[in-house]
């Protein structure tokens, strides 16, 4: 992939302006560097980015009501959550509300540019260990049987049989460079697959998609 268009949101200046600079030696382009969430918001649609990354804690709107405006106004967006918080009810808040990914800030550069592109390909990135909490809730999830999620199930749109193999690898975690080396497939014909399958489902990410297949038994 060439480079990424990319936002940074963060309310300190020195870390907001490293992480920029990282971005762009490493030949991505950022597009706008914000310290608030309002300011992000408004901005998002003019700036463009395929990624946003975005700390949790901002001095005045909460890390989810960043995450809602932001896909709000800029529907295509991805989310990577860059935060000093691994605490599980802010993680599990952030990815409910749609963020792609969650990364701590003790992550290397090289674990951070690798979570960068990777979310801009759709992968869901995780710091290691926040993975295994994001499926166990869903999993959680799915077995409290909630009517809305049986009556979804019951007219679930047909998928065909490539589209249903894709769709139980991206619910075992696995990246779409993993599946295309798994089924013989190229990276793009993944990625191909699983657009087609978000849009069946009307779906908007990987990580809806991963609590869809988990809530149909597809892990296993």
């Amino acid at each position: 992939m060439s480079g990424v268009r990319v936002m940074v949101v963060d309310d300190h200046p020195m870390w907001r302006e490293g992480v920029a600079r990282d971005l762009a030696e490493a030949g991505h382009e950022v597009v706008a560097s914000c310290g608030e969430g309002r300011q992000a918001i408004r901005v998002v649609a003019a700036a463009r980015p395929d990624v946003v990354v975005l700390d949790l804690q901002l001095p005045d709107i909460s890390g989810v009501e960043v995450i809602n405006g932001l896909r709000t106004a800029h529907p295509p967006v991805r989310i990577l959550m860059l935060s000093a918080s691994g605490e599980q009810q802010g993680v599990l808040d952030a990815v409910k509300a749609g963020a792609t990914g969650y990364l701590l800030k003790s992550a290397g550069l090289a674990e951070f540019l690798e979570a960068v592109r990777r979310t801009a390909a759709g992968d869901p990135v995780f710091t290691p260990g926040l993975a295994g909490l994001v499926l166990g809730e869903y999993r959680r999830l799915a077995a409290g049987g909630d009517h809305a999620a049986a009556a979804t199930r019951n007219a679930a749109p047909r998928l065909t049989d490539r589209e249903t193999e894709v769709l139980r690898l991206v619910a075992k975690g696995m990246s779409y460079r993993q599946i295309a080396e798994r089924l013989g497939l190229s990276h793009r014909t993944v990625q191909n697959h699983v657009q087609n399958t978000l849009g069946k489902l009307q779906l908007h990410n990987r990580v809806e998609l991963t609590r869809y297949a988990i809530e149909r038994g597809l892990d296993d």
